[in-house]
């Protein structure tokens, strides 16, 4: 039986060239899968789930996208959708601060700070230095909140270890021809 015009209106898309099915999404595509974990995650056109957000993000944080790893980062420090982590928080923060990422480096900042604090006191100026060094990363990207966290580090270091922290700051730069990621 022929569908009526009112089937035959609806049946097909309007202007094929705007229409988007799954049948064309390249879902091995890391910039696809990072797009549907920020779906997931935000609830925009599906019911929120965070445990489908992380396996998406882990999709595309294994292909080397920086927020991609950044956010799977975030996710394993807050147990949102994986089971709460900081070893795995760590490792996916700084895959996207070594990728760029000023979120990740502002994290990788904040982690090597707590272990100065926390850690055993003959490594906290290595701890520190670390942490001056992922803080400056991140401010020279305007991360919020970077730059006031390196300025008040300096309170507790030498002036050699100071000099140490941006020595590694020039030297991630030339050995990663250091761009920016985009936010």
């Amino acid at each position: 039986m022929e569908k009526s015009w009112l089937g035959k209106m609806f049946s097909r898309p309007r202007n094929n060239k705007l229409t988007t099915t799954t049948a064309n999404i390249n879902y091995a595509d890391a910039e696809v899968q990072f797009g549907q974990g920020v779906k997931f995650a935000s609830g925009a056109g599906v019911a929120q789930d965070y445990t489908q957000a992380a396996d998406w993000y882990r999709k595309a944080a294994e292909q080397n996208h920086g927020l991609a790893q950044f956010n799977l980062g975030t996710m394993y420090a807050q147990g949102q959708g994986v089971a709460r982590d900081d070893a795995q928080s760590v490792v996916w923060f700084d895959r996207a601060a070594n990728a760029g990422d000023a979120g990740g480096q502002y994290n990788m900042g904040r982690c090597c700070q707590r272990a100065s604090m926390d850690g055993l006191p003959a490594d906290a100026p290595e701890a520190r230095i670390e942490a001056y060094k992922w803080f400056q990363l991140a401010a020279a990207q305007g991360y919020k909140n970077a730059e006031g966290a390196f300025a008040t580090l300096t309170f507790k270091m030498t002036h050699a270890d100071v000099a140490e922290a941006i020595r590694r700051v020039a030297r991630f730069s030339a050995v990663k021809e250091f761009k920016p990621a985009q936010r």
